[in-house]
Formats: C-alpha cells, structure tokens, sequence
C-alpha cells in the first residue's frame, strides 16, 4: 500500500502509524472512544434540548414556531452540511476532520448556554449542527480506520451506535433534570467539558490517511438552499397557512432540489456520487435511515411537549418517561450486530422497522387519561426497533463501499437520518398547532405508515442473507 500524507504533513498508509510504523496499540480504542463520545453528546444535544423547549420559551419567549425553529436549525444544518463533511473527512483526514468538529461544537455550545434571546439561541444552533455536520462521518471514518477487520469494525460500529442510542434515549432524562433543578441552559453547558475530553481522547489516536475529495460548492449550496427552503415551508405552513410566502419557498425548494440533482450529475468531483444509489446496500439504508429518524425524533418532539404542556409534568418528570425505553434500546444496539451474524441484515433491518411501527401506532392511541406506566411501556418498542435496524444499516451500508468512501458514505447516511428528524419535527409541530391531541395521533401514525413502507420496501430489496 502505498504511503499517504496525514494532515499534519507525516506520511501514514492507513492501516499503520506513521512512516509505516506499527499503530500504537491503545490508538484503535483511543479512536473508538473519542468517536462514540463525541457521538453521545451531539446526540445527546437533539434530545435533551427538546425536553427544555418549554423552558427556553418561558425564559426567552416565542411561538410554537420559534421553538421548532431552535429544534431544526440544529438539524438542518446538521443533514445540508453533512455531505461537504464527508468530503472534507476524505480529504483532510479523519482525526483532524472530527477535532475541528469537536472544537466548535464546544464554542457552540458555550454560546447557547449564554444566549441572550431566541434568535441568538437559534444562530448558535446552526453553528453547533454545522459542527456535528463534520464529526459524524468523521467518526464513523475513524472507526472504519483504527478496525480493518470486518468483525472489529462491526462492534466498534455497534458501540458507536450504543453511544447514540443512549443519547437519543436518555437525553430526555438528563435534560429534563437539569432544566428542572437549574436552568435549560445547563443542557448547553454540559457539553463543554465532554467536548475537552473527546478532544484530548483524540490526540492519542493514529493519524489518519487523507484521500482525494474535491468542495463541490454549487452542490453545496444547492443542498442547504433546498432543505432550508422546505424545512420552512413547512414549519410556516402548518402555522400560517399557505400564504405567498409558503408558496415561494416551496417553489425555491423544490428548484434548488432539482438543480442540486443538476449539477451532481455534471460534475466530474461531485460531494454525492449519485452512481451509490444503484447499489442496494446503499439505497436502502438511506431511505430506511431517514425513516427511523423521523419516527423517533419526531415521537421525542411531540411527546416532550405532551407530558408537559397537556399532562402538567416538570422537565425532569417528563424526562423519566423515557428511562424504560433507554435502558432497553442501549441493549438492542448492542445486540443487532450479533442478531446481524446470525439471521443476516434483511430480518434484522425488518423487524427493527416493523417493531418500530409497532410503538408508534401504539402511542398514537395515548391520551391524557392513560396511565404513565402504560405510556412508558408503549414507548419501549419505538426504542427497540431503531435499535435493532440502525446497526445494521450502517454496517450494510459501510460494508457496501470502498474505505476511500468511507466518510462520503457516512455523511450519506447521516444526512438521511438527520433530514428525516428536520422534517418530522416540522410536519409534526405543523400537525399539533390546531389541536393538540388529534395532531399528535396524526403524527404517530405517519411516522408508523412511514416505517411499515420502508420494512416492505427492505424486505423486497434486500437480499435473504
């Protein structure tokens, strides 16, 4: 294999340290660590701030709107940027990649902590999905980098996932009891010291190969222009109706969507081959990816919002709803690769999605008169089933490409994933601005008949084993 040059000008071949010395041996666990903790947090950040949404409103004002707009920005950039990360992952090398993600992820969140208004809050949200942006598939490169063998990658995989799905789960708790006991604002400051120590975890990792990857800014901004724009189509629709404004945002959506397409095909360097949507391996768990995130941050929206503006619950009380389910997903994570191993994808990405429309249509039954313990319960299978598939599609999806490809098809995934959670958080805060309880019944049953056409579409798609 021939040597590359890291970011820091030292030659590296992949597989080795530097100037083809063997990797340090703590230099792989280093790499995991570094990459499922920054994971956790930045996924830890979607959850538990939707639990302090009611607290943000009260403290610095705003409409329903307002605060879904605190939700997506982070979102929304997160997925628009997601794909220029993967590149930038590819070219500059992976460690160096998730370091700066890490390091204004961390000034990011100093400046929500101490944001003054609404608007603040929001700027510094989209700077904090800007930096998640570069450390998701930068992570998952790391990991794809410090694991050759398939085997070790799969569980270092799992351990990542683990690390997200906890977040996602047990986000609700700890928000809530820190906006509770101090402040919503202490969501934001935890974030700084976790963000130190991943940075210092890194250093001790190897240093990464750096792989040919052109910017593609037409396609860039073509990508932020058209989530952007339909993002706020439907956040503003669902509140205003379909004025002027709505209309011309859509129609910029859906140009900028057609022109993104435009010029992915024409470039010689594009950021999104778009030659990896013909490999099943890829296709499928983009779509299905995008399916299970809207499912469950869509459900975490909507049902923080309901145990506290309709059933009266503190942060930290409505944050305990989500325990069971976070106790139970942190297992099935670890647990997919193993079920992967022996039944194969195809049964694991399929039970995971049905046992996830299981839960949703579920809760769409729950009212204020259902008892907390069955509500819990009713959660518990929207955790189990993203916890069963997720794994699985991203090792499909990862075992699908090439390791120069790595990063760009993280970032794919990824961007699917987050896009998803973007536009559920919209619809469903569009669905629950009439009337409260038939809009989140509406939205639980969306997201179910969303996860019931992605488990047909897996299980004709994806080969038997």
């Amino acid at each position: 294999m021939s040597a590359t040059r890291s970011g820091t000008g030292e030659e590296t071949d992949g597989s080795t340290g530097i100037r083809g010395e063997p990797e340090p041996a703590g230099s792989a666990t280093a790499a995991l660590v570094a990459a499922v903790l920054g994971f956790f947090v930045i996924t830890l950040d979607v959850s538990g701030v939707n639990v302090a949404l009611p607290a943000v409103g009260d403290d610095l004002g705003g409409s329903l709107s307002g605060l879904q707009w605190v939700a997506d920005s982070y979102t929304l950039m997160f997925a628009a940027l997601m794909l220029s990360a993967g590149s930038l992952s590819d070219r500059v090398g992976a460690r160096r990649a998730y370091g700066w993600g890490v390091g204004l992820f961390t000034l990011a969140s100093l400046a929500c902590a101490v944001a003054p208004t609404l608007g603040t809050l929001t700027a510094a949200r989209v700077l904090q999905g800007g930096a998640a942006a570069v450390m998701v598939p930068s992570s998952l490169a790391l990991i794809r980098q410090a694991f050759p063998d398939a085997d070790k990658r799969a569980r270092g995989i799992a351990l990542w996932t683990v690390g997200g799905a906890v977040a996602i789960a047990a986000g609700p708790v700890l928000g809530g009891l820190l906006t509770t006991e101090w402040s919503w604002r202490a969501v934001f400051w935890l974030n700084v010291p976790a963000g130190l120590a991943g940075f210092l975890t890194l250093m001790r990792a190897a240093r990464s190969p750096r792989h040919p990857a052109v910017f593609d800014l037409p396609g860039q901004l073509t990508a932020v222009l058209a989530l952007a724009a339909l993002t706020f189509a439907v956040i503003e629709g669902g509140h205003h109706g379909f004025t002027g404004t709505v209309v011309a945002a859509t129609a910029v959506a859906v140009l900028a969507g057609a022109a993104f397409v435009a010029v992915e095909t024409r470039r010689r360097a594009p950021m999104l081959p778009l030659s990896l949507f013909r490999q099943r391996g890829v296709s499928v768990p983009v779509v299905a990816g995008f399916a299970c995130n809207a499912a469950f941050y869509g459900g975490v929206f909507v049902l923080s919002l309901f145990f506290q503006e309709q059933r009266g619950q503190s942060a930290f009380s409505a944050g305990l709803m989500f325990v069971p389910m976070a106790v139970i997903t942190a297992f099935f994570n670890y647990a997919s690769p193993k079920a992967v191993s022996r039944y194969g994808p195809r049964k694991v990405v399929v039970a995971g999605l049905l046992t996830g429309m299981v839960g949703c249509a579920g809760l769409a039954a729950v009212t204020i008169g259902t008892p907390p313990w069955m509500t819990a319960a009713l959660m518990i299978p929207l955790g189990i089933g993203g916890a069963l598939a997720m794994p699985a599609l991203t090792t499909l999806m990862l075992d699908s490409v090439a390791a120069a490809r790595a990063g760009t098809a993280a970032a794919l995934l990824n961007t699917s994933r987050q896009t998803g959670g973007a536009l559920s958080i919209a619809v469903f805060g569009a669905l629950l601005a009439g009337d409260f309880a038939p809009g989140m019944r509406e939205s639980l049953l969306l997201a179910a008949a969303l996860l019931v056409a992605n488990a047909l579409g897996a299980a004709a798609l994806l080969p038997r084993r």
